[in-house]
């Protein structure tokens, strides 16, 4: 339009002279196609490279709020659809897969009438909160962040006091990520404590060469779990998963190496500031953890080689037994009649019967 000079110069009847406005391209406009350009940003002769186009697309996961589907997905669909139809690109269609992403709350606060009071006109007194200059008693509630609300939570702060990957792994532990939660400092705590814990059992607990097989459930349990997790996008669980090692490993004395260096890679996403650190002393190569692949499991090492199983005398459960997996009726009925429990229980008394169920249970009738 801006070279258009015939069109772009005005001249009225009264002879004042104009230029037409040319800068009337939505947002829109240019927000519709970024990720395209992403894939080839330098390149100065055509939108992108045809086959980077083809190694990178479609776009495997959108992530947005709801509101975007008839909004920025609406319009960046239709200028790819129309981009396939000229022979631009390569897919039909842009994005593979989308997300709506819960939202983070910040605290508000309410009187008598529901009507939301700012968060600097609000104190704490024996635990409940008043309005300070009326004294009234106010509701405290989750609701969405606002500045006239002044319950904005500011990330730098966060960052400044806790660290970056305080402030990411509360993020994704809050809960599943399609929840809208509300924000909390006590769970920002929380996620330093495990952080905290994670760098004391890397740098204290003896790592060593040998495998003594003791984490080998739980180890490849976590690299199964945490994997699957993250392709899920359920990050709490994850997450959670994580913590579950910790605790195992925090029980023996020594830690595998290779079981060290595989949680590292595993908390890595949601960390990457403390991986990377425990990296360069639980590896020692020199090497990035972003450029090491990522772990995978044993599924063999997720059998159960032992089960619990019940000993109930006259119908009612006296004892609880580990025993090995998949034990004969005779071979059970032998392990549960040598507990010292189930003696006590059956001392003096009749055998009539035995009933035993491999993997389940070991029923004693007597009288």
């Amino acid at each position: 339009m801006a070279n258009l000079t015939d069109w772009l110069e005005v001249t009225r009847e009264d002879g004042v002279k104009g230029r037409r406005e040319t800068n009337t391209m939505p947002q829109w406009a240019g927000s519709s196609w970024y990720y395209l350009r992403y894939i080839d940003p330098h390149n100065t002769e055509k939108l992108a490279d045809e086959y980077l186009l083809k190694q990178w697309l479609p776009v495997d996961i959108y992530v947005g709020g709801a509101e975007h589907a008839v909004l920025h997905l609406l319009y960046a669909r239709f200028w790819h659809k129309f981009l396939y139809d000229i022979g631009v690109v390569p897919t039909k269609e842009p994005f593979q897969k989308l997300f709506n992403q819960g939202m983070i709350l910040g605290t508000s606060y309410r009187d008598h009438r529901g009507a939301l009071v700012a968060t600097d006109k609000v104190e704490k007194r024996d635990g409940s909160f008043f309005h300070m200059e009326t004294g009234e008693e106010l509701e405290q509630a989750p609701a969405k962040m606002s500045k006239s609300l002044k319950n904005v939570v500011n990330p730098d702060d966060v960052v400044e006091q806790y660290g970056a990957d305080t402030l990411r792994v509360y993020e994704m532990f809050m809960g599943p990520l399609d929840a809208s939660i509300a924000w909390s400092e006590e769970g920002l705590e929380g996620s330093r404590k495990f952080l905290d814990r994670v760098y004391r059992l890397m740098t204290t607990k003896e790592i060593v060469a040998e495998n003594n097989g003791a984490l080998d459930k739980v180890y490849n349990e976590t690299v199964k779990s945490v994997t699957e997790q993250i392709e899920s996008m359920k990050f709490n669980t994850a997450i959670a998963q994580l913590m579950v090692f910790v605790n195992a490993a925090n029980k023996e004395d020594k830690l595998y190496v290779d079981y060290a260096k595989g949680f590292v890679q595993l908390i890595a996403p949601f960390a990457p500031h403390l991986a990377e650190e425990l990296w360069q002393t639980v590896a020692a190569t020199g090497e990035s953890i972003s450029y090491v692949a990522w772990p995978t499991w044993d599924e063999s090492k997720l059998i159960e080689d032992e089960i619990e199983i019940v000993v109930q005398i006259k119908g009612k459960v006296r004892a609880k037994l580990m025993v090995a997996k998949d034990l004969s009726r005779e071979e059970l009925q032998e392990v549960a009649l040598a507990n010292e429990k189930v003696k006590a229980e059956i001392d003096g008394k009749e055998i009539v019967k035995v009933i035993s169920v491999p993997n389940k249970l070991v029923n004693i009738v007597v009288k």
